[in-house]
């Protein structure tokens, strides 16, 4: 794990841990806790990982918590957990709790046909198999697609993208292995300040993510936790730590079990 903001020091941040009155992980999926696959439906965690979150979920009093773009509906079997941890889908526009209730923000009429138009502007230009329609989204895959016919899509579909944007609202946000057309004002960073403001301020906190997506909760934890990069090549961030799967990863995730294992 390499340091990436000077005033953070990884022992003193587990020591902290250790201590707290409570404590919340909250982890990315795609590229953090799982590595890409070009069938997404196969994006199974990486070896371990599994294992170390039931332990941190059965045997400690952390708050786990998985937010992502994608559907909530599709991480419960990636996931795999026999105790399902909370998760925020489609960037906290639905909200699965760990007893089972379920709530989703329903998108304004507005955004609602901003998107569908997208939809079908993508299918017109070729694209039915790559695109996805989620309950605020809509997103073009390209994971495994040469690089002369991804930048033909990604010319083709941000100029009809852009003028629905203009129009709807929407906004154009790029990805690891697409492009996306989603609500500007639900975040990653909105579900880190919820979740946060939801348990008060003696709290030992870090989130965990890869991509672009994740920088609006690195800027959301900071000053309250650690945000840290998880991938395998360094790039700019905002995250305060660095560390590369899966390794890293499970070593990070099994020191957090261990300090919290006198917490439950």
């Amino acid at each position: 794990m390499m340091t990436l903001n000077p005033r953070i020091n990884p022992d003193k941040f587990f020591a902290h841990l250790k201590k707290a009155k409570l404590a919340a992980l909250l982890l990315d999926y795609d590229g953090t806790l799982a590595p890409f696959r070009i069938k997404r439906e196969k994006a199974w965690p990486y070896s371990g990982v599994r294992q170390i979150l039931e332990s941190i979920i059965d045997s400690t009093d952390t708050r786990v918590v998985v937010i992502s773009g994608r559907w909530t509906k599709d991480l419960i079997p990636l996931l795999g957990l026999r105790r399902l941890p909370e998760i925020w889908g489609s960037y906290g526009h639905e909200r699965l709790t760990p007893d089972g209730n379920y709530k989703l923000i329903d998108p304004e009429p507005q955004i609602t046909g901003g998107l569908d138009e997208a939809v079908r502007q993508a299918q017109s230009a070729g694209f039915a198999n790559m695109v996805e329609r989620k309950p605020a989204s809509v997103a073009l895959h390209w994971r495994g697609i040469k690089p002369t016919r991804r930048n033909t899509m990604r010319n083709n579909i941000e100029k009809v993208w852009s003028t629905i944007a203009e129009s709807s609202g929407l906004a154009i946000r790029e990805f690891d292995g697409g492009i996306e057309l989603r609500h500007p004002a639900q975040h990653k960073g909105g579900v880190v300040r919820t979740v946060l403001s939801e348990m008060g301020t003696d709290v030992g906190t870090a989130y965990l993510g890869d991509d672009l997506t994740d920088e609006d909760a690195f800027y959301a934890i900071r000053g309250r936790g650690v945000g840290i990069l998880v991938r395998r090549e360094i790039r700019q961030t905002a995250a305060d730590l660095w560390l590369k799967p899966p390794e890293e990863l499970r070593k990070f995730l099994t020191r957090w079990a261990e300090s919290r294992a006198d917490n439950r």
